[in-house]
């Protein structure tokens, strides 16, 4: 039964991605902002989301809240619709941007981290489109053929494609060795992670992104794809972050994370709308 709902998932998803991929791309952009706005409210990743916000913003009234949800699920829908038009230029032409020379030189290999805000599929292509070869460290999807069918066009934007945890822990190191450069959304919680305050709030981040930096001496650089408005955007670079090896690696681990966090939550509350609040980033007793 397991394997007939993935097989149906995946038929659905790739007649889906194959309508968005025939349409133009303002369109598909449209349609699947509108489609998401109509039907991500009854579905149960709304209440998750609205108790995020609802813990993050206590203050915002009940209807500030639901419009930003609104806004979100429009962001994620247009989302869904635009990575069918990933391979090509199509989409990456639609955006304005900043700070590519934030990028290490003579493609030395670096982190380059970024959140699930704006449009995140577009983060790695610039890398990947500047010189530097990416190794993009992603979170395999429930089903297995959605997951293959994915992958499969973003690895038009890429050099090499690694799942997190052990099972691509082994080639991380390797494509280090071999000058690529890392790229990764470290805004999830991550169960065998350490607690880091976000939003003021201990939320368990994923460790491996301080541990690689720390190891090989590899800089960290920020960058965010922000919409601007419909299918257009503002991708921004930004100066690697600055952190010491002080020799203790817990310590040293910490204060990365802390400083990751922080900026990612300046970047929320700049574009709450923008961000996946469908995500259970704390703990559930927190909601």
């Amino acid at each position: 039964m397991e394997k007939l709902k993935n097989f149906i998932e995946f038929a659905l998803a790739k007649i889906f991605f194959a309508a968005f991929r025939t349409l133009p791309l303002d369109m598909a952009s449209y349609i699947g902002g509108f489609m998401a706005r109509a039907i991500g409210p009854f579905l149960p990743a709304q209440r998750i989301a609205y108790a995020n916000l609802s813990m993050v913003f206590p203050e915002w009234t009940t209807q500030q809240k639901r419009h930003i949800l609104d806004r979100m699920w429009d962001n994620l829908g247009r989302n869904t619709a635009e990575l069918a038009h990933l391979p090509g230029d199509a989409l990456y032409g639609r955006m304005t941007l900043h700070g590519i020379e934030n990028l290490p030189e003579n493609g030395k290999p670096a982190i380059f981290f970024s959140g699930h805000l704006g449009n995140w599929e577009l983060s790695y292509p610039v890398v990947h489109r500047h010189g530097h070869p990416v190794t993009l460290i992603y979170r395999e999807a429930n089903n297995p053929y959605v997951d293959k069918m994915i992958n499969g066009i973003r690895a038009t934007q890429s050099a090499a494609m690694l799942p997190k945890g052990a099972k691509g822990a082994i080639r991380l190191g390797r494509a280090i060795k071999d000058g690529q450069t890392l790229a990764m959304l470290v805004d999830q919680k991550m169960n065998e992670g350490i607690a880091v305050p976000f939003f003021c709030r201990d939320a368990m981040t994923a460790t491996a992104i301080a541990e690689f930096a720390l190891r090989y001496d590899l800089p960290l650089i920020p960058g965010r794809i922000v919409r601007t408005r419909g299918c257009h955007f503002e991708g921004h670079v930004y100066p690697a972050l600055v952190y010491e090896k002080t020799g203790d690696a817990d310590k040293d681990t910490l204060s990365i994370l802390t400083h990751i966090n922080a900026l990612l939550e300046s970047w929320i509350r700049e574009h709450p709308e923008q961000w996946f609040w469908v995500h259970r980033r704390w703990p559930k007793a927190e909601l």
